[in-house]
This record gives structure tokens, sequence and C-alpha cells, in this order.
């Protein structure tokens, strides 16, 4: 088992879009209407925008591949990057995506380690995420990793508002 991580650069802009929205579409697409996700999709990972987010000093991308194939990715914040304003000793997992015939193969974890790694680097107290009230795996997933639920915030999908839940771990 060849499990790598590396950071992308603008220079892996494409291929970033691509993974992030084959991740996003097979999360989400059987709970939300053709039209939200063709929406969401055309908004969040358009070039231009993944580019945009790309270089964001205070944003950072990393992809984990399993046996040399790009298998998914993890996206970190800190400072005003962040899209919520928690604090500014923590920092925000935005994204942790692995395209579903990667999944259960730990993957996700490694990504999670590399956000902690970044968090202790940085000296930051707290990680923080939101994830969609309706996503039980991943909730399930971060519960073992020790986040709790402290609140909750709107994130619209097309012209449907959903709920995303704050969750929190503490760093010591």
């Amino acid at each position: 088992m060849n499990i790598n991580i590396s950071r992308c650069t603008m220079v892996d802009s494409r291929k970033l879009q691509e993974i992030a929205y084959e991740t996003f579409k097979e999360t989400f697409k059987v709970q939300n209407s053709p039209e939200n996700m063709k929406t969401y999709l055309a908004e969040a990972f358009n070039i231009y925008q993944v580019e945009n987010e790309l270089s964001n000093p205070l944003s950072h991308f990393f992809f984990v591949s399993f046996n040399d194939k790009v298998a998914g990715y993890l996206k970190v914040n800190t400072g005003n990057a962040q899209t919520e304003e928690i604090d500014d000793d923590a920092l925000e997992i935005e994204r942790i995506y692995i395209i579903n015939k990667f999944q259960n193969l730990g993957l996700g974890k490694y990504l999670f380690n590399k956000a902690l790694d970044i968090a202790m680097e940085q000296k930051k107290k707290k990680i923080w995420l939101g994830v969609w009230e309706k996503n039980e795996d991943a909730i399930s997933f971060y519960e073992r990793l020790g986040f709790v639920q402290t609140g909750a915030h709107s994130f619209y999908m097309g012209d449907e508002e959903q709920n995303d839940l704050i969750m929190v771990k503490r760093l010591q």
C-alpha cells in the first residue's frame, strides 16, 4: 500500500478542479436535485474559483495518492480564509474528500493527520469544520477523531438552504 500526500500548487489547478468536482458530485448527487447540483458545481469548482482559492496564502490544498493515483484532497484555512469567524487560534478543515473507489482505505485519516500536523506547527488550539447534517458517514468519522458539535450554519446548494453542523476538536 503506497500512500502519498503532496501539496497542490497552481500547476495542479486542473487536476484539483477535476477531483473536487468528481468527489463532491459522488458524495452529494443522490440527496440533491440535478439543477441545484449543476448550479453549485459550476460556481464552486469552475477553474477561476479553484485558481482563486489556490492563490490564497491562508488556504492550503493537498492531494492524497494511493498507489500513485490521486484519490482525494484536503483543503485547510487559517485567518480570514476561514469560512466562519471562529478564532484566530483555529484551523479550519474546509474539505476532506476521497473518491468513492478509494474510500475505506484510511485515506481520510491520512488527510486529517496532515491537517493536525499543520495546526500543531502553527500552534493552533483547535481544529474545526462544517459538515452537512445529512452526511452521517462523515459525522461519524469526525466524532471518532474527537470532534464535537458546537453549532450550525446555513449552506446553500443552488437555491436550497441546508444546514452544516459546526464541529470542533480542541488540541493540547
